[in-house]
């Protein structure tokens, strides 16, 4: 068994799936969000937080292994070398669980519950196919087909989240209502016999779409409203399929949900008090990306596109020491760097080496090669820039889509790199377009140049590291 420095403290995340930076308040946002607020007060507020590898999956497999890998893998399954964040801190003695209703962590073929004691799956998120009675009535009208080839695929879709939801009567009975009171009825049980030593990670996937909150976050941002609603737009361009009216009320109805997801995440903080774990817990609030509304022509994540709106998530961590409260740090962080962070807290700083030798079977069956392997970590604990040691840990932040785009962004510039030839390279200047709407390439192909090689340097470096 490995070594675990730190003993007594526990270590808690919370994720909210496709949540945008600039729909949280301590962020900037209108939105109301006081419960992610009051953690921001007690921690400190990662203000430059970006996806690395998107979208779901290859974010969580950042999270866990520390690692760099938009360079070599996409969406998938963890990869028998992959030693986990859970594996890591089970080989020393924590008890952990994952309490999640992201569907797709749970299609058997990912095994992305690997490593933890407990793993809890909250069934009929998106299309997951758990209520299948085909004479389950549902009701169409919030939805609106594009009229083209993805007509009947989308159709099937969402009829299976309208099967899905059709047994709900209040409030609780939602999907992050039950992620959270699952996670609340583990700690109960765990806590009866240690309030230390324990790893939990809820995953919830709100408020990804479809966006259907129920009443009062239904109506809580655009209350005139009287068209059609569309909780769930066929991903693709806006133009042609969603007036503006439209596509402002989808947004109002997001916003809903993220307050409705705030307002769990509350009640499951005050549990946490309750149970007397929430003053000697490290507590990570975060998202794995944000969503697109029309800002660059598009609903939905159907590109792959890793601009400002997608690309920009929350990060707030609560050390219970009191470490960065109320700090706000402007630094450039990313995914990989949560699984340091947390074995830098737990005082976890021997090598990391698999904790078994793994056989590869070739030819035949007798021809057995056994191989160890160490583990290279690409990420940084963030705890020297809370403890005020470093002004920063890297110059800049990448984010990818495997195989379709790369994005670096300085404090000044972001350069996105179009893998598949299909659109030529950008370049924004963030200082005067935070938005990333006025492509200077042209003018300015000289910046451009030099960030390409920069972004191109990285991602050797990365593959090398392998």
């Amino acid at each position: 068994m490995g070594k675990l420095a730190r003993r007594g403290a526990n270590v808690i995340v919370i994720v909210n799936d496709s949540l945008r930076a600039d729909h949280v308040g301590c962020y900037g946002s209108a939105v109301r969000t006081p419960n992610i607020d009051r953690l921001a007060e007690e921690g400190t507020v990662f203000e430059q937080a970006y996806s690395e590898n998107l979208p779901t999956l290859p974010c969580r497999t950042a999270w866990w292994t520390g690692q760099y890998l938009f360079t070599e893998r996409g969406w998938q399954w963890l990869e028998l070398f992959d030693y986990v964040l859970a594996e890591i801190l089970w080989d020393r003695g924590v008890t952990s669980a994952l309490v999640s209703d992201t569907y797709h962590m749970h299609k058997p073929v990912y095994n992305y519950g690997r490593g933890f004691d407990t793993v809890i799956w909250i069934r009929g998120q998106e299309y997951d196919p758990w209520i299948v009675d085909p004479e389950t009535t549902v009701d169409l009208s919030r939805h609106r087909l594009r009229g083209d080839e993805s007509d009947e695929m989308w159709r099937r879709r969402f009829e299976q989240y309208l099967r899905n939801v059709s047994w709900c009567k209040s409030e609780e009975d939602y999907f992050v209502a039950r992620t959270f009171k699952a996670a609340m009825r583990w700690l109960d049980d765990v806590t009866r016999r240690q309030k230390e030593n324990i790893f939990l990670w809820v995953d919830c996937f709100d408020p990804h779409e479809p966006w259907d909150p129920p009443e009062p976050y239904r109506s809580m941002y655009d209350p005139d409203y009287r068209g059609q609603e569309l909780i769930d737009p066929v991903p693709g361009p806006v133009e042609g399929y969603m007036t503006p009216e439209e596509l402002k009320h989808t947004m109002a109805l997001y916003a809903g949900e993220v307050t409705m997801c705030d307002r769990w995440l509350g009640v499951f903080l005050e549990h946490l008090k309750e149970l007397g774990i929430y003053d000697n817990s490290l507590i990570m609030f975060t998202s794995d990306h944000g969503e697109p509304f029309g800002e660059h022509g598009i609903v939905r994540k159907a590109q792959p596109w890793g601009y400002e709106e997608l690309a920009h998530i929350p990060w707030i961590i609560r050390h219970p020491d009191g470490v960065g409260a109320g700090k706000r740090i402007s630094a450039f962080v990313q995914p990989p760097d949560l699984l340091p962070t947390i074995l830098d807290f737990l005082g976890i700083t021997e090598e990391l080496e698999l904790p078994y030798l793994a056989p590869v079977r070739h030819r035949f069956p007798q021809d057995v090669a056994v191989r160890e392997k160490r583990v290279a970590l690409d990420g940084a604990s963030l705890l020297p820039l809370m403890r005020g040691e470093v002004e920063r840990i890297r110059d800049f932040a990448v984010t990818a889509h495997h195989g379709a785009q790369w994005v670096l962004r300085t404090e000044e510039w972001t350069f996105v790199d179009n893998l598949r030839g299909d659109r030529p390279s950008e370049l924004y200047h963030r200082k005067t377009d935070p938005q990333e709407q006025n492509n200077l390439i042209e003018s300015e192909r000289d910046v451009a140049d030099e960030l390409e090689l920069k972004l191109r340097r990285f991602a050797d470096s990365v593959e090398k590291r392998r």
